[in-house]
């Protein structure tokens, strides 16, 4: 299986060195020195990395036969891809890779039929599913913990505990509180 665990930025200095734009949790593993890589597009590779080191918190990579600006600068925007054994699972048990987590089923605790996963987006402050309904709408899942309570890769599914809203549209805006029902404030401060 292949997957992207990088795109190369803007070149960096003279002597053939770029920016690498991460796209993997396992860097040292996917980005170290030897490593060969295909590209996307096919033609500007495929790519041995020579060297790498961080600098000022950037991955700078240089690859075997790329010396100088003009020829690191040629392979901006290339995606690298990695193959990867399929059934190969991140070190840490709580972790998985995208393409584990694409098409499984995803249900509520009490067996509700939610939709499938198709997309997993990498949001900076975290994870969310994609979600596509039977009807072709999607929602959008947090992955973290107190949602997504189980992942069964034998059984093809996510299980999820949602809180009130999140997977449907019905959440009540008004609250019955005391016997009363207290409805949110109106644009002018006033309770409708």
């Amino acid at each position: 299986m292949q997957l992207v665990v990088a795109r190369i930025g803007r070149a960096h200095g003279i002597k053939g060195e770029v920016t690498v734009e991460v796209r993997t949790d396992e860097p040292e593993l996917r980005l170290g020195p030897g490593a060969v890589l295909t590209t996307d597009p096919a033609s500007a590779g495929p790519l041995t990395i020579e060297t790498g080191r961080v600098h000022s918190g950037r991955l700078l990579l240089r690859f075997e036969g790329v010396h100088d600006r003009n020829g690191a600068e040629a392979l901006r925007n290339t995606l690298l891809i990695a193959d990867v054994d399929p059934d190969e699972r991140p070190e840490d048990e709580d972790e998985y890779y995208d393409h584990q987590l694409i098409d499984l089923d995803v249900v509520t605790k009490d067996g509700e039929q939610v939709g499938r996963i198709t997309e997993i987006s990498h949001l900076p402050s975290q994870d969310l599913f994609v979600v596509e309904r039977p009807d072709g709408t999607e929602v959008y899942v947090p992955f973290v913990e107190e949602i997504v309570t189980e992942i069964d890769l034998e059984e093809q599914r996510a299980v999820i505990d949602p809180p009130p809203g999140l997977i449907d549209d019905r959440a009540d805006r008004d609250e019955v509180v005391d016997g009363h029902s207290a409805s949110a404030p109106d644009a002018a401060g006033e309770e409708a």
